[in-house]
Formats: C-alpha cells, structure tokens, sequence
C-alpha cells in the first residue's frame, strides 16, 4: 500500500513525504507526538500569542533550492533576528561587532580597536577570538579576553553543562568578532518567519493525497527490524523507510545511549506589549537561564499581552526531548555503531539532526531531505 514509511513529521520528514509523492510515491507519515512541526511546532498559548513550544525557530538560508521549495507552502514575513547579550545591564549586539564594541569600551578606545581590525583583517569581514588572541598587539588580545569572558564563557558553560577548562579550543576558535556595524544574528540571503506560522507551513506541505500522515504513533509500536528485513505491522514492508529520529531508540539502546543536551522552557505572559528589544536576550554573564524568547518580535504578531520563554539547558535524560548532540570521540564511535546496525538493512535511510546525530540548522534539514529524494528520482 505505501512505497515509504516515514518516520517524524518535522522539517527532514515533511519534505521529503511531499517530495516522494509529487514523484507518484505512496508515503505514510508516522510521528510519535500528537502534532506535526517537529521542534518547529507553533501554535497559540492562553493569551492568544503563537509561540514555539520547542523553542525559537528562525529560518534563514542561502539555499534557493529550499527557499523555493518551502515558498510553495507559505508566505514569508521578512525577518532579521536580532539578539542582544546582557553584560552586567549593558545590552550588546550578539555576534559581537562595532557597535558592541563602543558600549564596552567607550568610543575612543572602540575606535582604536576598530581601526586596528581593519587594518589587519579588512573592513566588513569577521574575525575570531582565537584570532585575536593570537595578536601582538595588547589592544586587540584586550579584545578577545573581553569576549570571550562576558559573551561566550559562561553562556557556553550553562548551555554544555562543563566547566570553564572543559570547553572545547575548537568551540572558542569559532567565535566570530564582526568587523562591522551588522547587528543582524544571521547574514544570510533569505530569512524570514512563515506568516501563519511553522505548523500551517507543514499542514500545506503534507496536504496531498499521497500522503497519510498518523501522530501519535510510535515506530517502535508498528516497525520491527530483523535479518535485514523491515516489518510493517506484523507483516514484511516491501517499501522503503526513512528514519528521522534518535538512532540509538531505534535499536532499543543496545550499544548504549547517545549522549544529548536537552531543555526545559518556562513560558510567562505579561500585561503589556513587549517585554524586552528585540526577539532574543542572550543572559552571558549571569541568570541560570541561557536566553529569554519573545515571540512577537519574531512573528510580528499584534495584541496587548506578550508571552516571553525562558530556556534552560540541561543532560539529557529518560523521557527528556534530545535537542544538541554532544560530539566527542567517545559518541562518534558509539554512533558508529548504530550506524552500522542500520547499514545491515538496505531499505533503511537515516536523515535529519536526531539520526545523523549532528546539529543541522533547518535549511540544512530541508536540503538533506529534498538531496536523497532527487537520488531516489
């Protein structure tokens, strides 16, 4: 009856089930929850204001293919998100630029700083802590050391759940330092929030009469893999599946658990009609929260309350949500692992952040998803 099985109805999955069917491909969709959207779920809380429940979700990218793609399904309201770190009261553009640079140092000092960067590494282009750190000269290393002390240590710290000695060199080194007055977070070509939002985004992209869609369905409940061989409600599936999410629970954690970084969210509305500057606050100095979300700057939603998230960041444990693999040589093995399992059947594909345990930003997501169904055509 159906040429695929899907499993997760998040940005990986919905793609390619609308991909494979406008290719004449009978698709059931299976998701574990009770919604479709993956972590890009959206939908309006008490107050009326639609927040994500699984956290913000910008979509940026400079993919044309997806931009396209995702375009058939939505309109776009043009967004740039802007996040700001609260350095002991003082709001500063985050990724840390020129403008960042004047409220931590004054202009004078600032403007030293700024001829100094654009003399050695051009006007416009970005730099990183590692970088400067690196430099001869006691200005710009003044610099780095500011950074890296009140933007990204102790962020980083609530965030991986590791001291300050544990931080990855390779994390740091990425650390950009714009060389420009951008105060935009991402610079990509396309960015933007669907106008009714992520979870209309997905109903439009699955509304097709190829596709079955089942929430509340586990895989566990109705697959059953053995011998290389899939089944399909107690009987052999001569189709194909594709396996969106946790590999390890795909095979009950018999070589372990993939270690994950999870999250818990404390939602609040208040009585007034926004709270804060802009969509994101990053708290990089103090608060055990790593952020605080408000949705109406993201989505330009009108009303007189506002809802604002708080995020806290947390192991990953039985019954929690996986959002961040933890990337080290001991997981990349065990990872192998799994991925060698899965190898043992050649109807099975893994794609998406959760099976290929890495961290993939959604147009990363869409295009991986649309790559294997154009191989499949």
């Amino acid at each position: 009856m159906y040429d695929w099985i899907i499993v997760g109805a998040g940005m990986t999955g919905a793609t390619a089930a609308r991909a494979l069917a406008e290719q004449g491909k009978q698709i059931l969709v299976i998701e574990k929850r009770a919604q479709i959207g993956g972590n890009a779920y959206d939908c309006k809380d008490e107050a009326g204001v639609l927040v994500h429940r699984y956290g913000p979700h910008i979509f940026h990218t400079n993919d044309e293919e997806v931009w396209a793609f995702l375009s058939r399904f939505t309109t776009w309201r043009r967004y740039k998100h802007k996040v700001l770190a609260d350095v002991d009261g003082e709001y500063m553009p985050v990724p840390f630029n020129l403008n960042s640079m004047v409220i931590a140092f004054g202009f004078r000092k600032a403007e030293q700083m700024r001829k100094l960067l654009v003399e050695r590494y051009g006007e416009g282009n970005c730099v990183t802590i590692l970088e400067l750190r690196k430099s001869d000269d006691p200005l710009l290393c003044e610099l780095a050391e500011f950074v890296y002390e009140n933007i990204f240590k102790y962020y980083t710290v609530k965030q991986w759940g590791v001291t300050p000695e544990e931080i990855d060199p390779a994390v740091t080194a990425r650390v950009p330092v714009r060389i420009s007055k951008e105060n935009g977070y991402f610079t990509d070509c396309y960015q933007g929030m669907p106008e009714n939002g992520y979870t209309a985004m997905f109903q439009n992209m699955l509304d097709h009469p190829s596709i079955t869609v089942r929430c509340e369905t586990d895989a566990k409940d109705v697959l059953a893999l053995a011998d290389g061989k899939i089944a399909f409600e107690g009987k052999p599936f001569d189709g194909k599946v594709l396996y969106t999410g946790a590999l390890d629970e795909l095979f009950d954690g018999k070589y372990g658990r993939l270690p994950y970084r999870s999250l818990d969210f404390v939602f609040e509305t208040l009585s007034k009609e926004y709270a804060q500057l802009c969509g994101t606050i990053n708290y990089t100095v103090d608060k055990d929260y790593t952020r605080v979300t408000e949705f109406k700057h993201l989505t330009g939603q009108k009303c007189p309350v506002t809802t604002v998230m708080k995020e806290y960041s947390k192991p990953c444990g039985e019954g929690d949500i996986p959002y961040y693999p933890i990337a080290n040589a001991d997981s990349k093995e065990l990872y192998a692992k799994y991925r060698e399992e899965a190898g043992k059947y050649p109807a099975l594909y893994l794609a998406g952040r959760l099976a290929e345990f890495r961290y993939y930003n959604m147009d990363a997501a869409a295009a991986s998803a649309l790559a294997l169904c154009h191989k499949e055509k």
